[in-house]
């Protein structure tokens, strides 16, 4: 068996730096950013954000983070100024028939992040 270390997914931006604000007021910490490239991070989750768009990709393209508290993270962007400063809307906290309280928000580029806690946690 393959012994891996990490994957990270690259996530597309249609305006870098709009992004890169976005994610840091998510709650990621922007570990690294040059060419084009910015590295966020929370725990032990990191993706990277590129300086790329492609309007069908992005809006085709979805993340999955999974949360120890659910309720305190929606709560918490709920809350803030998210919804109006970047024109997106943050769902209602869902059960899910495959084992996940979820909520979605889409970035400003178009990609959707489902936000999840596992049921039986």
């Amino acid at each position: 068996m393959m012994k891996t270390i990490e994957i990270k997914a690259f996530v597309p931006s249609k305006d870098f730096d709009l992004s890169k604000q976005f994610y840091q007021d998510l709650g990621f910490k922007m570990a690294s950013d040059s060419n084009g490239i910015a590295c966020f991070k929370s725990c032990n989750s990191s993706f990277l954000l590129q300086d790329f768009y492609e309007e069908k990709h992005a809006k085709n393209f979805m993340m999955h983070l999974l949360v120890e508290d659910i309720e305190q993270f929606h709560s918490r962007l709920k809350n803030s100024t998210i919804e109006e400063k970047y024109k997106t809307e943050i769902s209602d906290i869902e059960k899910q028939t495959w084992g996940m309280y979820d909520f979605v928000v889409v970035d400003p580029s178009g990609v959707l992040w489902r936000i999840a806690q596992n049921i039986n946690q």
